[in-house]
C-alpha cells in the first residue's frame, strides 16, 4: 500500500515517514504542495496525508485541483486550523478525513487504517499482470492460483513493480520508493531482491533494460 505525506515541517514529515514504513506502508513525502500536487496528479497512491498550510500550493488549492480532476484516493488532512468552517470547507472539497495537530501517532495510523479499507471496499485491491495477481489488501500473491510466500521487502519490490508495469524503473527508483529510512538503503540489495522475485514468479516477468532499470511484463503477452 502506498502512502503520500505533504508535509513542510521536516520534524513531523519524518516520523510520519517512519511510523507508516514501521506499519507496512510504501511512503513518498513532499516539502511543498507544488510537489505533492505533482506526485498526487503522476503516481497512483492508496491514501494522501495532506497538511494544509503548505508553501507554493496550500493544500485546500492541491485537494481542489485533484478531485475536479477525478482522482479519488483518499486524503486525510493534517492542520494546526481547528476552525469547524475550514474542517467543513476541507471535507466539502473532497477530503475524507480531517485531523487536527497535535495528535497521537496512534490515531492517525487508526485513521489510515479506516480510510483504506473503506477504499478496498470500493475498489478492487487486486493487481494483475497476466496469471500474476498481488493483492494489496491481503499481501497474498499467487502465480497461476498457486500462492507465492515473499518477505516484506520481496513484497515492496514486486507490488511497485506491478504499480508500474510495462514502464522502466530505475534502481535507484526502487531503492528511494522501497526503503523508508535513509540508514537502511542499499541500492545493491534491490538486484538481490530482483534475482530472488524471478525465482519465485517466473524468469521472464521482470526484464532489465541494461543500464536503465527493470520492467515488469506479462511473457503469455509478449510472446502471443
Amino acid at each position: 500500500m502506498r502512502v503520500l505525506v505533504v508535509e513542510d515541517d521536516r520534524d513531523l514529515r519524518e516520523q510520519l515517514k517512519t511510523a507508516l514504513g514501521d506499519a507496512g506502508y510504501a511512503v513518498d513525502t513532499a516539502d511543498n504542495g507544488e510537489d505533492g500536487q505533482f506526485l498526487g496528479e503522476t503516481e497512483p497512491y492508496d491514501l494522501v496525508i495532506l497538511d494544509l498550510g503548505l508553501p507554493k500550493v496550500d493544500g485546500m488549492t492541491i485537494l481542489k485541483g485533484w478531485r475536479s480532476q477525478g482522482r479519488s484516493m483518499p486524503v486525510l488532512i493534517l492542520s494546526a486550523r481547528d476552525r469547524w468552517s475550514e474542517k467543513v470547507e476541507g471535507l466539502d472539497l473532497g477530503a475524507n478525513d480531517y485531523l487536527t495537530k497535535p495528535f497521537h501517532m496512534g490515531e492517525l495510523l487508526a485513521r489510515v487504517r479506516a480510510n483504506v479499507r473503506r477504499t478496498s471496499d470500493q475498489v478492487s485491491a487486486v493487481l494483475e499482470s497476466g496469471d500474476l495477481m498481488l493483492n494489496t489488501a491481503t499481501g497474498q500473491v499467487t502465480v497461476g492460483g498457486q500462492p507465492i510466500k515473499l518477505t516484506a521487502y520481496q513484497f515492496k519490490v514486486l507490488d511497485y513493480l506491478m504499480h508500474h508495469r510495462g514502464r522502466i524503473v530505475s534502481r535507484a527508483e526502487l531503492t528511494e520508493k522501497i526503503y523508508a529510512q535513509d540508514h537502511e538503503r542499499d541500492s545493491n540489495t534491490i538486484e538481490v531482491f530482483i534475482g530472488i522475485l524471478r525465482r519465485k514468479i517466473g524468469t521472464d516477468r521482470i526484464v532489465t533494460e541494461k543500464g536503465l532499470g527493470y520492467r515488469l511484463v506479462d511473457p503469455a503477452a509478449a510472446n502471443g
